[in-house]
């Protein structure tokens, strides 16, 4: 706990220089990335006032809570590790993860030494915010399931932790133990007498697991069931959800008419509730179901709309799908130099990502370079587009992979290879039944 004897009347300067020379640091060594010794001495000497994020900064390095760096207030040990830990929990929301894991894992140990187990639990999920970010999912698996070991099963009040979970499952290659999951938590919410609203992000959260397993129309059969029993909730953003999985579903498909008409329900409403960064998403669905209708004017249309929502500030998957349907929207137009140049950026991007969205990539990539008369590595895309997209059993788009491959391979006289390639398309177009349900092999 810091030593409250020089607090009264202490200015933050005098704080951070007292507290400084407890811990015998010099301003260098007290320094922190966009927190220079200069600007500490400034601090110290009382001609600049510190921002927020240099209050944490340093509060960090030295040991005490931001709150107690700028006030000099005394809290006890467990609400000082408390407020420590929900400083963390802000940075940490706010994107902020820069000097910020090694305070997490700090507290966490400080949490287990006493057996804090609430908080311990709150700095695992925390940390496990940031893994996912990065895409460290077993990482993420590792400190959620931590976190909720020996705790009550509560569907209901942890949303937010079995859904990160399950999503860290599925994408560590694990989608049958996030179904089982999901599954759990949808009885435990209907043993508790329903919850329409958590119903359906569960619904939709096992959905996207269902389909990572290739089950489609099982897939497609809970988002429909749970549209049924919302019926017409006075919350937008639960019927969105819904909407959302069915058009993604039916796009997954091949069921364009389908896809595009639920993706524009889900638009509508957005709409109406002003939300502009789910709105962006929306278009950007629209746009890749467009897409693969070669409606060009209306996926400019989307894109467009998605890019002015966002105002340039797309990031991650978003920014992954907006270049590869600009790539699209180029091979469309006849543009072999825009579309391969978009197609690269968007290679980057989707080998930071799963192996799903390089898969993406890399056929967008092969795309673009057999337009550009770049027949041999066009072939190799093609190729290793087919066994990403396989691997992650994403069939339907692994099969129109090969027949793209197989049409190029024919155009340049290669007719045994390219049959070949053909069959296996046929063959991948076969692993999910009409049912949805997976066939036999």
């Amino acid at each position: 706990m810091p030593d409250q004897s020089h607090v009264a009347g202490e200015t933050i300067g005098q704080r951070l220089k007292r507290l400084r020379l407890d811990r015998h640091m010099s301003q260098r060594e007290l320094a922190a990335p966009g927190v220079s010794y200069a600007y500490i001495s400034r601090i110290e000497a009382g001609t600049r006032q510190p921002s927020v994020k240099a209050l944490r900064r340093l509060a960090a390095k030295l040991g005490v809570s931001a709150d107690y760096l700028e006030t000099g207030s005394d809290l006890d040990a467990g609400s000082a590790r408390e407020l420590r830990l929900a400083d963390l929990e802000l940075a940490v929301r706010l994107g902020e993860w820069d000097d910020v894991e090694g305070p997490l894992n700090d507290v966490l140990a400080d949490a287990l030494s006493v057996g804090d187990q609430p908080l311990a639990l709150r700095a695992r999920v925390a940390l496990a915010s940031i893994a996912l970010e990065r895409g460290e999912f077993t990482s993420a698996v590792s400190l959620l399931e931590a976190a909720v070991h020996g705790e009550p099963f509560a569907p209901i009040e942890r949303v937010e932790i079995y859904g990160n979970l399950g999503r860290a499952l599925a994408a560590s290659g694990q989608p049958e133990r996030a179904v089982e999951l999901f599954e759990s938590c949808l009885d435990g919410v209907a043993s508790a007498g329903g919850d329409a609203s958590i119903e359906a992000r569960y619904a939709t959260l096992l959905s996207y697991a269902l389909s990572d397993m290739g089950e489609l129309g099982r897939a497609e059969e809970v988002v429909r069931s749970a549209l049924e029993r919302v019926g017409e909730t006075a919350d937008p953003y639960m019927r969105v959800r819904l909407y959302w999985s069915i058009a993604r579903l039916a796009h997954a498909k091949g069921r364009e008419s389908a896809a595009l008409q639920n993706v524009r329900k889900a638009i509508a409403l957005l709409q109406a509730t002003d939300d502009t960064f789910h709105l962006a998403r929306a278009h950007i669905l629209a746009a890749e179901i467009t897409l693969a209708r070669e409606d060009v004017e209306a996926a400019e249309n989307h894109v467009e709309q998605a890019e002015r929502l966002l105002a340039s500030g797309a990031m991650g998957e978003d920014l992954l799908e907006l270049t590869q349907h600009r790539s699209r929207i180029a091979l469309l137009h006849g543009d072999a130099t825009a579309a391969v140049t978009y197609a690269r950026e968007g290679l980057e991007l989707g080998r930071a990502a799963q192996p799903a969205d390089e898969g993406r990539a890399t056929f967008t990539l092969a795309d673009a370079l057999s337009l550009a008369g770049d027949v041999a590595a066009a072939k190799d895309s093609y190729e290793r587009a087919v066994e990403l997209l396989e691997g992650a059993g994403h069939w339907h788009m692994a099969s129109s992979a090969c027949r793209m491959w197989g049409r190029l391979l024919r155009e340049q006289g290669e007719e045994q290879r390219a049959m070949d390639v053909l069959d296996r398309a046929a063959e991948l177009g076969t692993r999910v039944t009409p049912e949805g349900t997976r066939a036999a092999h």
